[in-house]
């Protein structure tokens, strides 16, 4: 199905008079085709899950957890992780208001983690690269949803709530008028629509850069720049993948398509997922955020965990 944006992307070049062999060609090709993909995934995809989101509180998530047991909470968080904003900086108010509905601390920092590093955003670019991006998809949820369930076991192990800069109130859930079934199902394909094209109109920027870089690398540096710095054979390459990403900020919609283009230059997997975990959830701006929420003992701590995590993973997914 997805042939149909390969297809038009050698209509298009052929348009201009390029060729796919050439470097022109070849960064021209891979920003149609990878443009036309997204934009187009993006919207149906969003679409459904934002009918599901729709549907999402704090409150409804601590009544459906109540009775049951700490580690279906853990994944239960990770769900809602994945449906819910990508955006790192978006995560934490959400994560306050699972603490003030009563939602356990744990299973709030299960959710904290997974909400940037799992998006449903970057999985549905990543599909995108074929059967391979099959693999690539498969391998970023299972490998972020065991760190972002790890890190919630962890934080109730060891009492880490005693650790919160903020003393967060409970709240009562809030009464709500229902609708018919009808009124009820047109507001929510209009939300759905309009949530799915405001993401779209907000993001369409950071994406075509970082499709234009991702273009750029893919049709002008050669492969063996990335072999040599970030290839299997450098024992360094990924906790530098790790750190570098610390500092840098971006949505995941732009950094995507960079990690595609050095999974095809011939870095390994566990190296690209690394420096795209980084970007995600150990980001500047998250941590300073953080900051006004945890004591920086906590802080400390989630970030070398995230880290000591990252590392670990993209070293055994290196070997595989």
């Amino acid at each position: 199905m997805l042939e149909i944006f390969t297809d038009f992307a050698d209509w298009g070049i052929s348009q201009m008079g390029l060729s796919v062999d050439t470097h022109m060609g070849a960064a021209v090709h891979f920003f149609i085709e990878d443009s036309t993909k997204i934009f187009a995934l993006l919207y149906v995809l969003i679409f459904i899950i934002s009918l599901f989101r729709s549907q999402l509180s704090p409150e409804r998530v601590r009544d459906y957890l109540s009775g049951k047991s700490r580690w279906s909470g853990y994944f239960l968080a990770v769900i809602l992780g994945v449906v819910t904003p990508f955006c790192s900086c978006s995560s934490i108010p959400i994560f306050m208001g699972f603490l003030a509905a009563g939602v356990p601390f744990g299973v709030s920092i299960a959710f904290l983690v997974s909400s940037p590093l799992i998006s449903e955003i970057a999985a549905i670019m990543l599909l995108g690269m074929g059967s391979f991006g099959l693999y690539i998809v498969s391998v970023y949820i299972v490998s972020g949803t065991i760190i972002s369930v790890l890190a919630g076991y962890l934080a109730d192990k060891f009492n880490l709530e005693k650790y919160l800069a903020l003393q967060i109130p409970q709240v009562a859930a809030p009464k709500c008028a229902c609708a018919s079934v009808k009124e009820k199902a047109k507001v929510l394909i209009l939300y759905a629509h309009q949530f799915a094209w405001n993401l779209i109109k907000s993001l369409y920027l950071y994406i075509l850069i970082g499709l234009a870089l991702g273009a750029y690398m893919h049709g002008y540096i050669p492969q063996e720049f990335f072999v040599k710095y970030l290839g299997g054979d450098n024992v360094w390459a990924v906790p530098v993948a790790a750190v570098v990403g610390i500092p840098m900020y971006a949505s995941q919609a732009g950094i995507v398509p960079l990690v595609q283009v050095l999974l095809m230059k011939g870095v390994p997997v566990g190296t690209a997922l690394v420096a795209f975990m980084s970007i995600a959830t150990i980001s500047l701006p998250e941590m300073m955020m953080l900051k006004k929420v945890f004591m920086l003992k906590l802080l400390m701590i989630f970030i070398g965990f995230l880290l000591i995590a990252f590392v670990a993973t993209g070293y055994l997914l290196n070997l595989l």
